[in-house]
């Protein structure tokens, strides 16, 4: 069941009718598609992955976030290596180990290769320095003719100038000698290679934005490093020489790290073997004066109990003041940026990570300012993290050193305390006290810095990278990831669908014309349609014939039975109900045609038929029957008798037998009514009370009066003589008539001004014939060309 509304199956015969099209658009755009991939230059896929390490001697910065469950501290730090990795100054030192900022080209007709690894055919060597060679942008041609010389060109279309291998040649970049690869040089004789030399930094750049990075999921440590490339090899050597520089950087960090700590705890250990000395000889002269034997009279335990908890807690204060004293005194006394001990022991754990962030960040300033200056926008950045930092830790060691004094302040106070409780004993003892108090003092902080030295001394020859190549760089692919075949040929199918669909889509949307008769019935509603007419070719017949089996006449026989039906079922109260107009909008639409033939298949019938020309302002029955080969006059010469409508309307004393002129066409007779010679006053001529006595008259005397009117919408006329019609045949030509148009005889039927509105399609395309078009019986039917498009 079809809805009213939105019939798909019409939609759908409007795109199928024209598959062949659609055929011929997509085998074009599957064409260039072909083309397309031949010459496209194919890109493949190579990726790694490595797992990042965790740092077992470093604290977390976001420890208590970490508790708490906020952030995740192990996810940051997954970020944080994404980017170390990324870096530019890894893939600038990536482009300069490789070589890759030195490209070989062999043109070719279509489509340029690039030579890459052991294929080069010559080596470069550059007389300028690296650097100058480093920042440099420059390219040129070389044709390999002979064994032993070869053409230099810097222009494409220059003449090449002759060298040998090992000859100087001069460019704005220096002098460069080549020196052949002569395993390899042979299979490049007659052809043209193109060096192009490009700034580090620009390469770099380039396969840096290439270069993807990414964590195979958030809780994981395993990332996976991908690059594409047209040639995979380096593809693979890029990843695998960046995981590479990436570790080799974070092992060299981390030892300069140890190497600073080293330094500084030596520093502190000359210091206070120094101190140690001397209070070991205060001891040492004190018991000799005094004749104090080494082991003296224990003291009352329980103030020697709280003496010595005291004087411990005092000593690990001290260590921490005088650790904190010293770390501020380097950061005091540092003018520039430089790597600071991060693992010296004090227990605010906030000064150790600050100071590994610190170390981090001093070590990219160093790597970064290998190739370029402290003007650079990184490296400003990096100052001003670093004097953030440095400010930080400076306060942070200012508000420790502050609360250790007065820690250490609050303990002697203690410590006095319980000491002028022990003072009371022999004078020897008391100060005998005081110095190994204070030799335990430095010997506790020797000792404790001789174990941090070998901490460091540990960690400098146990200083490993940050990630662990879980896979080597290796193909996804060996067939290119880029252009997809698949995907391609897929788009250019959809493309060659979409523009026929687009182009008959767009057509349809600003198609305003009747096609068919299902088209008109839509529009029109409960009127009838009683047929279509199909579109005929210039050398088919335009009358139809007797016993025709044509397209034509089967169609016009359709049209015949519909309206000899609707005759029969409207009889009238009196007369014959057989006077048919024949009109249409405008002119061209088929109306004298659609008559013409209308008259000839009834006469076909055997029945007797009338066809008056009333279309007295452009009369055209002449063409179907006055110049028609198949017309013969019977009794009268073709244009000898000029009697017509007009005249019967003027002379009212001419009968009407004078104007009607019988016509033998194809073995059956017609009479004809020609609409005479033109008036100049037709409309006033048309209401002439004649016009009803004519009708009256043939009426009755034929079985059928056809009358070809003039258009409604043009002139008056035939709404003149509309009262005198039985049935109103209304044309309408395919691909011609507006649909706006349509509501003008409809308006004309409601307002009872046209009786018996039933309509009719001409020129029908045989594609678009409705219903019983659709259908044919095999009668003179036309086998079409496969090609044919129409």
């Amino acid at each position: 069941m079809q809805n009213k509304g939105f019939d798909l199956a019409s939609i759908l015969s409007k795109y199928l009718k024209n598959w062949k099209w659609f055929l011929v658009s997509s085998i074009i755009t599957i064409t260039c598609a072909f083309f397309y991939l031949r010459y496209t230059v194919p890109e493949y896929s190579a990726t790694a992955k490595i797992q990042i390490l965790e740092d077992k001697g470093a604290s977390s910065e976001l420890s208590v976030l970490k508790d708490l469950d906020i952030f995740s501290a192990a996810q940051n730090q997954i970020i944080d290596e994404i980017e170390i990795l990324s870096s530019r100054g890894n893939f600038e030192q990536v482009v300069h180990n490789l070589g890759l900022n030195i490209r070989y080209i062999k043109l070719g007709n279509l489509r340029n290769s690039e030579i890459y690894g052991e294929k080069y055919p010559f080596n470069i060597n550059f007389l300028a320095p690296d650097s100058i060679i480093n920042i440099s942008k420059h390219q040129f041609y070389i044709d390999f003719q002979k064994d032993t010389s070869f053409g230099y060109s810097e222009e494409e279309n220059a003449a090449s100038k002759k060298y040998t291998f090992g000859a100087s040649i001069p460019t704005k970049i220096g002098k460069i000698i080549l020196t052949p690869n002569e395993e390899v040089i042979k299979l490049y004789k007659n052809q043209r290679i193109k060096v192009v030399i490009d700034p580090v930094v620009n390469m770099a750049s380039k396969y840096r934005e290439k270069t993807r990075v990414t964590s195979i999921n958030p809780v994981s440590n395993i990332l996976n490093v991908s690059l594409t490339d047209p040639i995979l090899q380096k593809a693979i050597d890029i990843i695998d020489e960046l995981i590479m520089v990436n570790n080799v950087n974070a092992v060299t960090d981390k030892k300069n790290i140890a190497d600073r700590t080293s330094e500084f705890i030596n520093d502190r250990i000359t210091e206070i073997y120094s101190n140690l000395s001397s209070v070991d000889e205060s001891a040492e002269t004190f018991k000799s004066r005094r004749g104090i034997a080494s082991d003296l009279g224990v003291q009352s335990s329980d103030n020697f109990r709280q003496s010595l908890e005291s004087e411990r807690k005092l000593q690990n204060t001290n260590i921490q003041l005088n650790i904190a004293s010293s770390m501020q005194n380097l950061l005091s006394d540092q003018s520039g940026y430089d790597i600071i001990p991060s693992n010296i022991g004090l227990s605010d754990r906030d000064i150790g990570v600050a100071a590994g962030r610190y170390n981090e960040l001093v070590a990219q300033r160093n790597r970064l300012l290998k190739s370029s200056n402290e003007k650079n926008p990184v490296i400003v950045q990096l100052d001003q993290e670093l004097e953030s930092l440095k400010i930080g830790m400076q306060s942070s060691l200012n508000n420790i050193t502050n609360n250790l004094n007065l820690e250490v302040n609050s303990l002697g106070k203690q410590l006095s305390q319980i000491n002028s409780r022990i003072y009371a004993a022999p004078g020897n003892e008391r100060a005998l006290r005081d110095i190994t108090r204070e030799q335990q003092t430095k010997e506790s902080l020797y000792l404790y810095l001789l174990q941090k030295r070998e901490e460091s001394q540990v960690a400098y020859a146990s200083a490993s990278p940050k990630s662990k190549v879980v896979n080597s760089a290796y193909p996804k692919s060996l067939l290119p990831v880029s252009p997809k075949t698949k995907f391609v040929y897929l788009a250019a199918l959809l493309v060659g669908l979409l523009i026929p669909f687009s182009v008959i889509y767009c057509y349809d949307l600003f198609d305003n014309k009747v096609h068919n008769k299902i088209e008109l019935e839509k529009i029109i509603g409960d009127i009838p349609v009683l047929g279509e007419v199909p579109r005929l070719a210039k050398k088919d017949e335009k009358l139809v014939q007797n016993e025709d089996r044509t397209v034509l006449a089967e169609s016009l026989r359709i049209l015949r039975t519909n309206l000899d039906y609707i005759i029969k079922s409207s009889k009238k109260k009196s007369g014959k109900n057989n006077v048919i107009f024949v009109t249409s909008t405008v002119s061209g639409e088929g109306k004298t045609f659609i008559s013409s033939n209308l008259a000839m298949i009834f006469a076909n019938t055997g029945k007797k038929v009338l066809l008056i020309g009333a279309d007295i302002r452009n009369p055209k029955l002449y063409t179907f029957f006055g110049n028609s080969s198949a017309a013969d006059y019977l009794g009268k010469p073709k244009r000898g008798n000029s009697l017509g409508l007009t005249d019967y309307l003027f002379d009212s004393t001419l009968p009407t037998k004078e104007i009607v002129h019988p016509t033998l066409v194809n073995s059956k007779t017609v009479d004809v009514v020609y609409s005479g010679r033109i008036p100049p006053n037709p409309a006033e001529l048309l209401m002439n009370d004649r016009m009803k006595d004519l009708f009256d008259e043939v009426s009755e005397t034929y079985d059928y009066v056809i009358v070809d009117t003039a258009p409604l919408m043009v002139v008056t006329d035939t709404l003149l003589i509309s009262q005198y019609s039985d049935h109103i045949l209304y044309v309408t030509k395919a691909d011609f008539t507006n649909k706006n148009v349509l509501d003008f005889p409809l308006k004309l039927q409601k307002e009872a001004k046209l009786k018996n509105l039933s309509f009719v399609v001409n020129n029908v395309r045989q594609s678009n014939l409705g219903y019983g078009g659709k259908y044919g019986y095999g009668y003179g039917k036309t086998v079409k060309k496969w090609w044919s498009f129409s």
